[in-house]
């Protein structure tokens, strides 16, 4: 079992989750805090709902990660003007600023994870993890 892709990526998911959360620390987030930041930079204001729904949680976890997220003042929360009963998440310059540093510290860790491979099987990593998240319907 140990040599199944299944148990490997599982097993280094989770060290990778557990290290990078460490080193996130200091800006007060955790990953999921990064994937709301991440999925507001990619497109248009979105709708917690919208949010809760592209990042495969539950509406309220996505609640309470907006709510720290806007404590932070890392995104604002508006009210739809056409929908009163929804709210609408959108990026702020804070947000940006702590996005581009969780970027930085992802870049880092990946040079640190991946220092024992040639740039050649860095380049084959990537590219067949990207085909992996493809096939699944995840952001590549």
């Amino acid at each position: 079992m140990p040599a199944t892709v299944t148990f490997r990526l599982g097993t280094l998911g989770a060290l990778v989750t557990e290290r990078f959360t460490a080193r996130l620390a200091d800006l007060d987030l955790k990953p999921k805090h990064v994937g709301v930041l991440t999925a507001l930079a990619a497109g248009p204001p979105a709708s917690q709902q919208e949010l809760a729904g592209l990042m495969g949680v539950a509406p309220s976890l996505l609640v309470a990660l907006a709510d720290h997220l806007e404590a932070i003042g890392a995104i604002a929360r508006t009210r739809d003007a056409g929908d009163r009963r929804r709210m609408v998440l959108t990026l702020t310059a804070r947000g940006r600023k702590l996005l581009a540093k969780c970027g930085a510290l992802a870049q880092e860790f990946d040079a640190e994870l991946t220092g024992s491979l040639t740039a050649d099987q860095r380049g084959q990593l990537s590219d067949l993890l990207g085909v992996l998240a493809a096939e699944n319907g995840l952001p590549t």
